[in-house]
């Protein structure tokens, strides 16, 4: 008897744990952010350069165009975990367009998802809901 009142009182203990974990995550939600923030290293001059993308929006930053797809960062009462999906594609010297990353980039360890290129460097800094740059125009 005395077990099975243990077992209750653990099986309790840890139900009671696991609805507060999962309580704290819910407040954790991300935050979709409609600018991404990148840096960028030309790596022939030495300049870094930082710059705005808007999500679904193409900029070029030397042979390179850098597409965000999402942008997330947390509520600013929680610790910021900024990440991003983002597609990079190289111009060629022919002239052709060659995807050469596809994937997520996390703010907080740029080395471990940075797109690596001969000349440029890019990598995800941070989000944003307002730029300083201009919202591209709708499309209809």
């Amino acid at each position: 008897m005395r077990k099975s009142i243990r077992k209750l009182t653990v099986a309790i203990a840890v139900a009671a744990t696991m609805s507060a974990l999962s309580a704290t995550a819910v407040s954790a939600a991300r935050i979709s952010n409609p600018v991404a923030v990148f840096a960028g290293i030309d790596k022939i001059t030495g300049r870094i350069t930082t710059f705005d993308v808007y999500i679904d929006e193409t900029v070029q930053y030397g042979a390179l165009q850098v597409t965000p797809k999402v942008c997330y960062s947390r509520d600013e009462t929680e610790a910021q975990r900024v990440d991003g999906f983002v597609e990079v594609d190289e111009i060629t010297l022919d002239r052709k367009i060659r995807r050469i990353f596809t994937g997520w980039m996390f703010a907080d360890s740029p080395g471990l998802n940075a797109v690596e290129h001969a000349i440029y460097d890019v990598w995800l800094t941070g989000c944003k809901q307002q730029s300083d740059v201009p919202a591209p125009e709708a499309t209809n």
